[in-house]
């Protein structure tokens, strides 16, 4: 160091021998058996920001254990590449995009197949300094600041210029370091120093920060502030995280900053720490069978938290065990790289084999079981279904009967056998009718649940046309063969139908039946033969005639050739008729087994003939007594039709002569005419007039009708008056006052009895009852509780309130005590209801009925009556009161009541020997 220079910063890395991490002091390990791979997995080199097309900037060492016969190199970037010594050079000039550019060199063996990968970072140097490179552990520095140490490096210092001026300097790049993960100490370990030349001159004060100084994660890393040794406190972790940038500060001791900031990056070696872990534990994947090698089944994929572009992140699969292993032990294989399993052999029959079970094993370190670590998925692989097996009858022939006339019957099943997956598109089954059913009699359904093919009749079959049916049938699937599969023999089958002849009933050839004649035939006319036709042409049987429905009992049919004749002249103005025609209905039976019978229907449409005289409307009409513009407007009805009814033609007769006299008809058109007064004046009233109507048949009909006509006054309007209304039913004045006079004495009457009601009703009211309403007992409170003086001073006939001896029929008891205000058992009786508004005259009546029916009630208890206590009725068995009596006999002794004491002394008196009062 010259003594010139004020500022010297020396980075010094102390790197340990953490696993391969040492290589770069020389200090390699020396391993029993040769591994394949780059000298360093991390390569690192300053370059300038403009490279030169073929511009050496880095030198890789790879050792395939074979003397590197044959290695090639490549990278994954267009704009560098490496010569076979392993000289990386750019390819054409280059400006850097950045600070650092990272790339990945691949060594690939063409023999062993084998793929090597190393990562080569590109630090871009200041323009002061000269391009090189740097193998990781090895700092390459410019010719004039290469002092002291082979691992100093001065990131920050000064040159003095030519006229003795200091000139300042850009800082330099620091190179990443390396530490690997999961060291096992001691801890802290030092990872790097820094130190500047001016702590000879000030004290200097060391500082980092970032992520994993003073930034989470805390105190990963520390720094001495005085001698500038950078530790790491703990293990790292990769996949926790990769990398770190920390800063490195430089300040004095009043915190003022001495060096600018340099950067420091630190990146985690990744080691073989994580298994490789499939997706799924399970996969399921399908292919058809009969596949032809390297179809596509599925891919498995298994994820390494190591580095991925190290060996530790390298997953290779393959297939650890087959299950079953038919028709071969190796049906499938694996892409060790991508996963994709593949079929590798032919022979796949899903009705020998539906499933496979495939182990698959992922191993990291490029699949090197003997240092990589290893987990195992399950492959389920499912052989689909492909049509290549036809469907096939189990037989040659079927045969089926079936009665004719009947449809939707199952005649046959047809039994297939297909080995395909049932109830799949390969195995049902369509059915076709090729040849024996020109008519289309039958149709063949398919069973979803069998598969049988169930030939069924659609088409009703005749056993006077076909006997039997000779069907020739094909099956089929609903999915096509596969391909270059054929149909089989067995596909086609016979069916053999056999008709069986039942009993037809007779039928009718045309039905309906018309015939047309004219109306008014007489009784007993032939009309037609109405005859049946029986389609039993092999069995001899007789056809019977009857009458289904005659709704006019017009028609008769002989039973045995269906002859129609008539029962009576028909009508056809009768109620019976429809639009001309008159409907009747037939029935043939024949004598089979069981019998059968047929319906048809004859129609009869009636000429019509002028049988029916015009009638003459309105049948009732009125006029004005005086001739004016007041007309009666009349027609004609005729029940036939054209050409006998109109044009009608109305006159009037001359019988009696008032008729023309009075009236006179005026023809309007061929159906209307009108009738008016011919004279000046008519007396009010109704006039019987004749009017003769004749219609257009041919003979021509005529009828007389008579119209009543009303005769009456009218108004200035041509109206008939009330009076005149009147006049005209043929009532007189004086009868017409007379019934008026009669309604208002009928009003009157009913007026004055309607004010008499009301009267009379006001005065029922308004007057007092008859007694005082102190004494009357109804709705009043009756006082029991005063009982008087005793038996001795009331005169009463105790008799009356006995317990009659005629209701022992009524009263239903075993002998013994009864208490006459007990309420014995029978029929009541019904007492009077008072009304709601009592009047005077009224009490009388309902007290004399209250007391009837009391006396008559022998329910009724004396509750208004004077209660005796010592009566006990007759036949009493009470010992211990027998010797009581109401009655003094004198052959009873009550001397004894005198010892009882002073409260039976009353009683001693009484019927004792004692004092008589």
């Amino acid at each position: 160091m010259r003594t010139g220079s004020r500022v010297l910063l020396v980075l010094l890395l102390l790197l340990p021998v953490w696993g391969s991490a040492a290589a770069h002091n020389g200090d390699l390990t020396v391993r029993p058996t040769c591994k394949p791979g780059f000298s360093e997995q991390d390569y690192t080199a300053f370059v300038s920001q403009n490279i030169m097309e073929g511009q050496k900037l880095l030198k890789v060492k790879f050792n395939n254990c074979a003397g590197n016969k044959g290695v090639r190199y490549e990278t994954n970037s267009l704009d560098f590449k490496v010569r076979a010594d392993g000289t990386l050079f750019a390819a054409h000039h280059v400006q850097m995009p950045s600070k650092q550019l990272i790339l990945v060199v691949t060594a690939w063996d063409p023999q062993t197949l084998g793929r090597w990968e190393a990562m080569v970072r590109f630090l871009v140097a200041e323009k002061s300094q000269h391009n090189g490179h740097k193998p990781k552990g090895r700092k390459t520095l410019p010719g004039d600041l290469v002092q002291q140490q082979s691992d100093t490096l001065l990131p920050w210092r000064q040159h003095q210029s030519a006229n003795g001026l200091r000139r300042q300097k850009r800082d330099w790049v620091i190179p990443p370091i390396n530490v690997p993960e999961n060291s096992r100490g001691p801890f802290p370990q030092q990872l790097v120093r820094i130190r500047s030349d001016k702590d000879k001159e000030i004290h200097i004060r060391y500082s980092i920060t970032g992520v994993g100084a003073d930034q989470p994660p805390m105190e990963v890393f520390s720094i001495d502030p005085v001698s500038g040794r950078m530790y790491v406190t703990r293990p790292m972790d990769r996949e926790e995280r990769a990398s770190y940038h920390l800063r490195a500060h430089a300040v004095d001791m009043n915190g003022n900053k001495v060096e600018n900031p340099i950067d420091l990056y630190i990146y985690v070696i990744d080691m073989n720490d994580n298994r490789p872990e499939f997706i799924n534990q399970v996969y399921n994947g399908s292919v058809d069978e009969g596949s032809k090698p390297g179809t596509y089944v599925m891919t498995v994929t298994a994820n390494d938290a190591d580095d991925a572009t190290t060996a530790n992140g390298m997953v290779r699969y393959r297939i650890v065990t087959q299950t079953p292993q038919s028709p071969s032990q190796n049906m499938f294989t694996i892409n060790s790289e991508t996963g994709d399993i593949v079929t590798v052999a032919a022979g796949l029959d899903r009705e020998k084999v539906q499933q496979y079970i495939v182990i698959v094993q992922a191993t990291d370190m490029e699949g090197n079981l003997n240092y990589g670590l290893s987990n195992t998925a399950t492959a389920i692989i499912t052989v689909t279904d492909v049509n290549d097996n036809p469907p096939e009858f189990t037989t040659s022939t079927y045969s089926g009967e079936v009665p004719e006339n009947r449809v939707e019957v199952v005649v046959a099943n047809l039994t297939v056998m297909d080995r395909d997956q049932p109830h799949s598109p390969n195995w049902n089954a369509i059915y076709r009718i090729i040849s024996g059913d020109p008519s289309g009699h039958f149709t063949i359904r398919t069973d979803p649940v069998t598969n049988e093919g169930m030939v069924t009749v659609v088409k009703a079959v005749d056993y006077e046309m076909n006997r039997a049916f000779m069907l020739t049938v094909m099956v089929s699937n609903q999915a096509p063969l596969a391909s270059g599969i054929q149909m089989s023999f067995q596909s086609t089958a016979g069916v053999t139908i056999s008709v069986t002849d039942v009993n037809e009933a007779p039928y009718f050839p045309t039905n309906h039946k018309l015939i047309r004649l004219e109306e008014g035939v007489p009784t007993g006319t032939v009309l037609t033969t109405f005859s049946a036709v029986d389609p039993d042409r092999f069995m001899q049987q007789a056809v019977r005639y009857s009458k289904l429905s005659d709704p006019a009992n017009w028609l008769n049919i002989n039973a045995t050739n269906g002859q129609i004749t008539t029962a009576a002249v028909l009508d056809r103005e009768s109620d019976y008729i429809k639009n001309n025609v008159y409907e009747a209905t037939f029935l043939a039976a024949d004598n089979g087994i069981p019998p059968a019978s047929g319906t048809g229907t004859l129609q009869i449409y009636l000429i019509d003939i002028n049988d029916n005289a015009p009638e003459l409307l309105p049948k009732e009409a009125q006029i004005c007594e005086k001739p004016n513009l007041n007309v009666i407007n009349i027609t004609a009805a005729d029940a036939d039709i054209d050409p006998n009814v109109g044009p009608f033609v109305f006159e009037l007769p001359s019988v009696p002569s008032a008729v023309r006299k009075n009236w006179t008809i005026t023809r309007l058109n061929g159906d209307y005419a009108q009738l008016s007064l011919r004279i000046m004046y008519l007396e009010a009233g109704v006039y019987d007039v004749p009017i003769i109507v004749t219609d257009s048949g041919n003979p021509p009909l005529y009828n007389t009708s008579v119209i009543k006509v009303k005769v009456c006054p009218c108004d200035e309007n041509g109206d008939c008056t009330t009076i005149g209304a009147v006049a005209a039913a043929g009532l007189g004045t004086g009868a017409i006052i007379a019934i008026l006079i009669c309604i208002i004495i009928l009003l009157t009457m009913v007026l004055l009895f309607v004010v008499w009601m009301k009267r009379r009703e006001k005065e029922r009211h308004t007057k007092q009852l008859l007694i005082d309403p102190e004494d009357d007992v109804r709705d009043n409170i009756l006082k029991y509780d005063e009982e008087g003086g005793g038996e001795e001073d009331q005169d009463y006939d105790l008799s009356q309130l006995q317990q009659p001896e005629t209701m022992d029929h009524v009263l239903n008891k075993t002998p013994g005590v009864r208490r006459v205000d007990e309420r014995p058992i029978g029929a009541e009786p019904q007492y009077p209801i008072r009304p709601v508004i009592p009047h005077p005259g009224d009490i009388g009546d309902f007290i004399n009925e209250g007391l009837r029916a009391a006396d008559n009630d022998p329910t009724a208890p004396p509750y208004d009556s004077l209660l005796v206590f010592d009566y006990e009725g007759s036949g009493s068995t009470a010992g211990s009161v027998s010797s009581l009596n109401s009655s003094s006999s004198g052959d009873q002794d009550y001397d004894y009541l005198n010892d009882w004491g002073p409260r039976f002394k009353k009683l001693a008196d009484m019927y004792g020997g004692g004092e008589e009062d």
